[in-house]
This record gives C-alpha cells, structure tokens and sequence, in this order.
C-alpha cells in the first residue's frame, strides 16, 4: 500500500521535482515501504546470504527506519511552512545523518556472528558496539515519533476541515507508531535486567509499527484526497437531485435535439456538467413560452406561505418551467395540425425548416408567442445557476401539480441513473 501511494505521487513528484514538500512525501513512501521489506524475516535471510556477512540486514533495516523518521520531520516542516522551513528541514537531515553514522559505525565495530532474524535487538542487547547501534536507531526513531505526535496534535488545534483530519490521523498513526520503539527498548532493559521479554520485540513491535505506518499514510493522504472525494460525491448528489428537472424537459429535449450526447466513463463532475448543459439548453428554448405573469403570482403566493424568497422563486420557476413545457407542446401539435394540408407532399424535416423560418420572421402571426417584457420580479436575460437548478428540481418533487403537468409515460433518455 505505501508503494502504491508512491507510484500514485512519483508523476506528480516527476513534473515538480523541485517541490521540496513532494520530494519529502515521496521519501516517507518509499522508506517506510522499504523499512518493512527489510524487516520481513525472507528479506533479512536472503540479504545475509548474498552479502555474506551475518545480520548485515539489521544496519540495513535500522538505516531505512532513521532515514524513515527523518523524512517525517522533514514532510511535516514543509507541511506547516514558516519562515524557517529549510533551516528547520536541515537541522533533521543533518541530526538525523549523524544517526546513520553512528549505526554503519558501531555494527563494523561490533561482533554479531549468529544470524537472528527475528529478536537481534534482545540477543546482542549486552554486546560492546551492536547494543550502541540498537539504542542509536531504537531512540532516533523514537524522538521523531513523539516529535511528529506532538507537532501534528497540536497543529490540528489550529486548523479546521481535512487538514485537522489528517493531521488527527497522522498523530495517533506516530503514536502507535512509537509503540515500536518502546516495546524494543523495554524488552532490551528487561534483557540487561536479566529477564527474557523478546516477545515484545517480536510480537508487539510488528503490530505497532505496521498500525502506526497504516494510520500515519492515511493521515498524511487524506489532505490531498479527501477534497477530491468530497467534490465528487458532491457531483454525484447534485446529479441525481437534477434528475427531476431533466424528466421534466426531457420531451423538449428529445423533440428538439438539444440533450448532447451522454459522455460514457466519465466522473462525477463531467456527468453533472452535462445534465446542466442539457437543462440550460431545454430553459433557453421554452424562454419564449415563459409566462412571467404566472412567475409573478407563484412567486408572491410561495412567499406568503413560506417566508423564503429563495424557496419561493424556486417555486416559482418550476410552476413556469412546467406551464411552458405543456404550452409548448399544445403549441407544436396546433402548428403540425394546422400546416399539415398544404404541406403533404413535402419531407417531414423541410416541413419543420418552413416552420422555423416563419416562426423567425413572424412570431405574431401564428408562430411561437414572442417573449413578453418581464416583471421586475422575473429572472430576465439569465439562466438559474446550479443551485437555484437544485432548488427548482426539489420544487417540482415537492409539488404534486407540477407533477402532474408532465406527459404520460414520458420518461427520461437516461432513467434514474
């Protein structure tokens, strides 16, 4: 999981590679991922074997943890940001370099002959230089985990939203994360006490860490894709609360061809783009069948009894929207009806041009009504943006007449979807 995180970020990292903040983020991934390879008992055998000298893995592993512990502090310095970002960020790397050291140092010192791959901390806890190494790498990584608990804590007092949530998250996930050190260091003082408490090491230390490495990667993500996920979800429920307003146009729409076509595979948020789009488009063709005199009188009468005037002129629009939509087909039946004999012998779509080109130059005489000068109180020259579409549709659920203005059996081209 934290390797798939990074192959999620490394395009990211590769089109920004001076970002500090992805680099840092990059570099937890990858050493944490790195940590628990090395320390997996497979890893530590196979790293033996091809280096040839006993417990070489254990450097290895305790290198990838400081390293790990390092890039920690160094990702929440730039998450935080301040005057002294990269001051602050050098003083880890370097304190943190000198961790390193101190572990290549002492494990060449040191004399390890038997390979242990699951307990060498509480086997060569009395060992000259090897006992110096494990209280290097278990105390470094111990400060950067309080550290990292104590600044995310308190940092999520300041701060509200996902960022607070992460930053919750990532503290507790360095808190669990802090077991693992303290569960080695235990069983380590009990061995120099002269007491066998290695199961610590084994059994609880893993737990810790592999809970503490879930919580801490899930707090550090959760600032950069739960705003995502919110606006999608977001999207997706806009979507679906628009799905009455589009019933309600949808003969408008397949009549004249002004639905676009559906995009296939698409997000949430292109989905919601193009039921808007449709709508808009059904709105500004029935804008000459708008009867404002009604909006007026609905909009008045909602208001009265609700004392919202954004519920009464979302009340209002669906109470227009729906009277327009049946004077618009009383409307194209009449026509239809009432060319239809002198134009039999011709094709169906040059009886439809003819129509739209006297509606265009006669629309008194006949033609659709041309658009009557609104009251002050109308939505004059504009469409009703994505919220007052919401509003409008949950008048027309809301409203049983309304309802019922609509055509029998005349269903959406998408359905429920």
């Amino acid at each position: 999981m934290l390797w798939l995180g990074l192959a999620v970020k490394a395009p990211d990292l590769i089109r920004h590679r001076r970002d500090p903040y992805l680099r840092a983020l990059c570099a937890v991934l990858g050493l944490a991922g790195l940590s628990f390879l090395l320390g997996a008992p497979p890893t530590i055998g196979a790293v033996n074997r091809l280096g040839r000298v006993p417990n070489l893995a254990a450097p290895l592993t305790y290198g990838s943890i400081t390293a790990y512990s390092a890039a920690s502090q160094v990702l929440i310095v730039h998450w935080r940001g301040g005057p002294r970002v990269r001051r602050t960020a050098r003083r880890w790397v370097g304190a943190y370099a000198l961790v390193l050291a101190g572990v290549a140092v002492t494990f060449a010192l040191g004399d390890a002959p038997v390979e242990r791959r699951r307990d060498l901390d509480t086997y060569y806890a009395d060992t000259p230089y090897i006992r110096e190494m494990i209280l290097l790498y278990l105390l470094g990584h111990l400060v950067a985990a309080v550290s990292a608990t104590v600044s995310s804590l308190c940092w999520s007092r300041h701060v509200r939203g996902w960022l607070r949530a992460g930053l919750v998250v990532m503290g507790t996930g360095t808190l669990a994360g802090a077991g693992y050190s303290v569960s080695k260091l235990v069983a380590v003082v009990a061995r120099w006490c002269g007491r066998d408490w290695s199961g610590l090491g084994t059994t609880v230390s893993p737990v810790a860490a592999g809970l503490g490495a879930l919580l801490t990667v899930t707090g550090i993500v959760l600032p950069l894709a739960g705003p995502r996920l919110a606006d999608r979800q977001r999207c997706r429920r806009a979507y679906l609360r628009l799905g009455p307003l589009e019933r309600e146009l949808d003969e408008v729409l397949t009549r004249r061809s002004l639905r676009l076509p559906r995009p296939r595979w698409a997000s949430p948020g292109t989905r919601l783009i193009w039921r808007q789009t449709s709508i808009h488009n059904a709105l500004g063709y029935l804008d000459a069948f708008y009867d404002r005199d009604l909006y007026a009188r609905t909009r008045r009468a909602a208001f009265a009894a609700t004392g919202d005037p954004e519920r009464a002129e979302a009340t209002a629009w669906a109470a227009v929207i729906a009277a327009a939509v049946r004077h618009e087909r009383a409307h194209d039946r009449a026509h239809a009806h009432d060319r239809a004999p002198s134009h039999d012998r011709a094709p169906a779509h040059d009886r439809e041009h003819a129509h739209d080109r006297e509606h265009a130059a006669a629309p008194g005489s006949g033609g659709a009504p041309a658009p009557v000068a609104p009251a002050p109180s109308a939505p004059a020259g504009r469409l009703p943006d994505q919220t007052a579409l919401l509003r409008i549709a949950a008048a027309l659920t809301a409203s049983p007449p309304l309802a019922r203005t609509r055509p029998a059996g005349g269903a959406s081209a998408e359905g429920a979807a």
